[in-house]
Formats: C-alpha cells, sequence, structure tokens
C-alpha cells in the first residue's frame, strides 16, 4: 500500500514537472535622430535612448510553469525571467541588482515569483502572484513580443510602475468581471535601506472581458502609496502620497483591425506634481505575416517634475534613491507623439518561436511654446528607430 502510494505521488511530480517550459528572447535595435542631440540622448525615451547608437536591448531566459485559472482545484506554479541588456537600466529594484553594473548593459531578475490558484470564493475562485513581479498597469510591458513598437509612450515611462517586490491577487467574482488587488515595496524598491521611504504601497482595480459580442475589454487599475525617496524629501516622504490612475479598453473591431485607449492620471503630494494623459493605439493585419501599428498620445507635465531623460547608465536608479544624478528635464509642456509602424513576423519554424522585425517612425512636439528636445533645442523631434526580436 506504501508502495502504490509512493508511485502515484512520484506520477504526480512527475506530471507537475511534466509543464515546467524554458522559453529564451533576444531583441536589439536602434533609434535614430537626424538632429543628432550634442549629448547623444533622444530626449524623454528610455528604451532606444542613446541616439543613431545600435544597442542589445535585452537577452531573456525564462523558467515558469503556468497555473490554469480555470480549474476547480488548487494550482501551483512559477515564474523566473532574467534579463540582461540596455532596457534593464530603468528596471532595477534597489538592494536587488541596482549595484551590481554599472555600464549599459545590466542585469535584473525582471519576474521571479510563486504563482497560486485558489478555488476559493467563487466558482472561478482566485489567484495569487508573490515575489519580484513586473507593473500590472498600462497597455506597454517590458516583454517587446507583447507590444507594438520599440520606443514607449511617455505614459508608460513616466506614468505607470516598472518593477515591484510584493504580492498581487486576481479574485474572479464573475464570468465576466476580476477584481484586483495587491501591496508592495514601493516602485523599483525592495525592503530596509534599500527602500527609498519606509511605506508600503498597493493596487486596486477592476477588469471586464466578453462584451459587445466578446469584441470589448477593460481594466482599470488605481495606486496609492509613497514613492518619493527620504534622501530628497525628508521624513515626510514616507506619508506623501502618491496617486496613479490607469483606465484601458481594447475593442476588436473585426479579426484583423483593433483599437485601445489609454487614460492616465497621476497626482503626487511630495513632489506636488500631477500628470495627465490619453494614448490610443490601432493595429491592422495587412497579411498574416504583416501589422500596422499607430499610436498618438498628448501628455501633459504640469509642473516639469516628472518628464526627465537621464544621461548617465545608472542616473534613473540614483534619481529613484534620491541621490545626485545625471539627467535633463524640461519646463511644464505638454507633449503630443505620433509612431507608425510596421511588425514583420513570419513563422520561421526550426525551433524558433517568434521573429520579428518592427521599423518604426516617430514624431514628439511640444504643444506648449517649450523647447525640451534636441538638447533644449527644438520644440519637435523625429526618430526612425526599429528592433528585431528573436524567440525560441
Amino acid at each position: 500500500m506504501i508502495g502504490h502510494l509512493t508511485d502515484a505521488h512520484a506520477g504526480t511530480i512527475q506530471d507537475w514537472w511534466s509543464d515546467v517550459t524554458l522559453h529564451g528572447q533576444i531583441e536589439g535595435g536602434i533609434n535614430a535622430n537626424p538632429a543628432r542631440p550634442a549629448n547623444g540622448n533622444n530626449f524623454g525615451e528610455f528604451i532606444g535612448d542613446h541616439a543613431n547608437q545600435a544597442q542589445l536591448d535585452q537577452i531573456t531566459m525564462a523558467v515558469a510553469r503556468a497555473v490554469d485559472q480555470n480549474a476547480p482545484t488548487y494550482q501551483i506554479g512559477f515564474k523566473v525571467k532574467a534579463l540582461y541588456g540596455a532596457d534593464a537600466r530603468y528596471y532595477e529594484i534597489a538592494g536587488i541588482t541596482d549595484r551590481m553594473m554599472s555600464g549599459r548593459y545590466q542585469f535584473i531578475p525582471a519576474e521571479a515569483h510563486l504563482d497560486m490558484h485558489l478555488p476559493w470564493l467563487t466558482r472561478h475562485g482566485l489567484d495569487m502572484q508573490a515575489g519580484i513581479l513586473g507593473s500590472p498597469m498600462g497597455v506597454e510591458t517590458l516583454d517587446p513580443a507583447t507590444r507594438p513598437f520599440y520606443t514607449l509612450a511617455y505614459t508608460t515611462q513616466y506614468s505607470t510602475p516598472f518593477e515591484h517586490v510584493g504580492a498581487m491577487f486576481q479574485w474572479h467574482a464573475t464570468d465576466r468581471f476580476d477584481v484586483l488587488f495587491g501591496v508592495d515595496t514601493g516602485n523599483q524598491v525592495s525592503f530596509g535601506r534599500a527602500d527609498n521611504n519606509a511605506a508600503a504601497a498597493g493596487y486596486f482595480g477592476l477588469s471586464g472581458t466578453g462584451f459587445a459580442d466578446g469584441r470589448l475589454s477593460f481594466i482599470y487599475l488605481g495606486r496609492v502609496g509613497p514613492e518619493n525617496a527620504v534622501r530628497a524629501l525628508g521624513n515626510r516622504a514616507s506619508s506623501a502620497q502618491r496617486f496613479w490612475n490607469d483606465l484601458n479598453a481594447t475593442y476588436k473591431i473585426s479579426d484583423r483591425l483593433s483599437v485601445t485607449g489609454e487614460f492616465n492620471a497621476l497626482h503626487d503630494e511630495g513632489i506636488r506634481a500631477d500628470t495627465y494623459s490619453f494614448v490610443s493605439f490601432l493595429s491592422y493585419q495587412v497579411t498574416p505575416s504583416l501589422t500596422f501599428n499607430y499610436r498618438g498620445e498628448i501628455y501633459r507635465d504640469n509642473t516639469g517634475l516628472v518628464v526627465t531623460s537621464f544621461l548617465g547608465n545608472d542616473a534613473y536608479m540614483r534619481a529613484t534613491l534620491g541621490k545626485p544624478a545625471d539627467t535633463q528635464s524640461a519646463p511644464p509642456t505638454t507633449y503630443g507623439a505620433l509612431t507608425l509602424g510596421l511588425t514583420w513576423h513570419p513563422s520561421p519554424g526550426h525551433g524558433v518561436s517568434l521573429f520579428e522585425i518592427r521599423p518604426e517612425i516617430r514624431f514628439d512636439r511640444s504643444l506648449s511654446g517649450t523647447t525640451p528636445f534636441n538638447d533644449l533645442r527644438n520644440a519637435g523631434m523625429f526618430t526612425f528607430g526599429g528592433d528585431a526580436v528573436l524567440g525560441f
């Protein structure tokens, strides 16, 4: 009897491990600026910030076991994803990897979390992720395979968080609605001296799917908590709240055409800053292997304290911790940005799960009479960029 139980137990463990997957991905790109700014920086851009320089953006390796969110039983899984490249400079977590490398190419554990599906409360239950998590807020993510463009919107860069140490929950309240909530140490900080203040932050929100005959879905996420550094504001940094709000909705007009709108509002009590923005996306599948993408954005930085270019490889994290950093800012500005691009994504096979080439053209302009671009000389900036993504 004991032998049979042992065999059954061993079989269960073997079945669990058989669902573990390994995935790798490589991305490299360039963002050309014909104005050739003297400081070499494309103002207001994190990814592709170095003008006219090709770079390795990401090499990632991920080991994961997904949980079945519809299962009537307990499920347990995990994900560990490591990233090396230029993008890591903006996604470090203080106290974990922010001091590991100081060059343009850095390393981060982009994700390292335990996942659980708990059949509690309702028919579809509750899902939990705990550990190092990518921020759930906003449309665009760190993974280039999930977003339409090489560069990011102002909203993504300046008005949504990037990385957390904490826990996120998704309660499947009904067949259409999920309740979202979570708690963490703050945006891109961890514990103790690696936290820039002495308080936690958290999420709350709601998502809905299956509306308009399954064509319409939406996500609202709010976030509240101190995000400024004690080094910069003193002890009031632990009580001065930052309020983030992001609402986005996607409507699938046809099998080929979809549109997304994102509205974002941020208020920071500590630095007395406000931002408001709207981003629109359109995606049209021209052929099975070619997609046209559009992104239009209006972004208001009410004080000029939010939109900043970080000129040193460690400047972003130094600023997050309230330390002196090499940066460039502009006066209060309303930014307009238009990005057009193509994604060529054939199916190469032979062990290659993803291959994409994505050229884009982008025009940024001040709509309020300021000159934030190209060494603070111009009201507008053209960039011609693109990347290639290989997954296996």
